[in-house]
C-alpha cells in the first residue's frame, strides 16, 4: 500500500507544458533550469512534497524554482544553493545547471542582497559541536595549577616520605587478591534469532529501519497519519517504530536500507537510489 499524497503534490498540472513551451521549439536549444528539475523529479516518481521533505526546502520555493522564478530564494547565493540541493535530490549533476544560472543571471554581477526573512525558512537550526580546543586548554591549565600547588605545599611541609601504597582487598589467607583477567575479545552484537522474533509484541506492528548501505532520507507514519520520523539516516544509524495497526514508510534510497518487520528481516531486492513506499501491519511479513 502506498502512502497517499496531497492532490496538489503531483497533479496532472505537472504534465502540462509551461506557457513558454507552446512556442516554437527551435527558439530554444536547451531546457530551462526549472523545467530540467521538474522533468527529473517526475521521472523519479517524486512529488513536490517528497522533494520538500527530503531537502528541507519549502514547497513554495520548490514550485517557484520549477517555474524559473528565483526571487523567493532571497538572493543569488541561496538560489545556487537550492539549485544544487534540488538537483542532487532528483539525481541530476548540479554543475551544468549552476553554469546555466550564472550565464542567465550574470556570474560577475554583485550578488543579490539576501532577504532578511530567509533565515526564518530554515526548519531546523544548525547544531554546533562542543569546543574541544577550549576544553583541552582548560584541562591543561587545571593540571598545571594542581601540580604547582602540590609542589609548593610539599616544600613547606618538608615531608619527603612517600605515602604507603594502596593495598587491594585481602583474601582469607592474608594475600591480596589479584584482579580478574579481562577478556580481549570485543562483545559481538548478536543477529536477530527466532527468540528475538517471538519477543516482538504480537498485538503491535514493529518496524526497524537501519541505514547499512549508506545514508537515506526516510519518513514513517502511524495508522492515523501522524509523523513518527521524518529525516535523514546516516550510515550505521537505525530507527524503530511501533503502532497498534500499521506503519507507513517512504524510503528515499531503498538500496541503502535494511528492514526488520515484527522481528523478521525483509528480503526485498531494493535497488540503490530507488524510492519505495511501503506499508506493514501486525501480520507482516506474510510467509508462503
Amino acid at each position: 500500500m502506498s502512502i497517499g499524497n496531497s492532490p496538489d503534490d503531483n497533479s496532472p498540472e505537472d504534465a502540462r507544458p509551461f506557457d513558454g513551451e507552446r512556442a516554437d521549439d527551435s527558439a530554444s536549444e536547451r531546457l530551462s533550469i526549472g523545467r530540467a528539475l521538474r522533468q527529473a523529479r517526475i521521472a523519479a516518481g517524486l512529488t513536490v512534497d517528497d522533494i520538500s521533505h527530503a531537502t528541507r526546502v519549502r514547497i513554495v520555493i520548490v514550485q517557484a524554482i520549477e517555474q524559473d522564478d528565483f526571487a523567493p530564494c532571497g538572493g543569488d547565493v541561496y538560489a545556487r544553493g537550492h539549485i544544487r540541493t534540488l538537483a542532487r535530490a532528483v539525481h541530476l549533476d548540479p554543475a551544468p545547471l549552476l553554469a546555466q544560472y550564472a550565464e542567465d543571471h550574470g556570474a560577475g554581477a554583485a550578488p543579490t542582497p539576501a532577504n532578511p526573512l530567509f533565515q526564518a525558512e530554515r526548519i531546523r537550526p544548525d547544531r554546533r559541536g562542543p569546543n574541544w580546543t577550549a576544553a583541552m586548554v582548560a584541562a591543561i591549565v587545571v593540571v598545571i595549577a594542581f601540580v604547582g600547588f602540590t609542589m609548593v605545599k610539599g616544600g613547606d611541609s618538608g615531608n619527603t616520605a612517600k605515602p604507603p601504597a594502596a593495598k587491594g582487598p585481602e583474601t582469607s589467607s592474608g594475600r591480596p587478591s589479584s584482579p580478574a583477567p579481562k577478556s580481549s575479545k570485543p562483545a559481538q552484537k548478536p543477529e536477530p534469532t527466532d527468540s528475538a522474533i517471538a519477543a516482538a509484541p504480537r498485538d503491535k506492528v514493529t518496524v526497524q529501519v537501519s541505514a547499512t548501505g549508506g545514508r537515506s532520507w526516510i519518513s514513517a507514519k502511524d495508522h492515523n497519519g501522524h509523523v513518527l520520523f521524518d529525516g535523514l539516516l546516516k550510515q550505521g544509524d537505525s530507527q524503530t517504530f511501533q503502532d497498534k495497526d500499521k506503519i507507513d514508510l517512504v524510503l528515499g534510497d531503498a538500496g541503502a536500507i535494511e528492514l526488520y518487520v515484527n522481528g523478521k528481516k525483509i528480503q526485498d531486492d531494493f535497488q540503490p537510489g530507488q524510492v519505495e513506499r511501503l506499508t506493514y501491519t501486525k501480520g507482516d511479513p506474510v510467509t508462503g
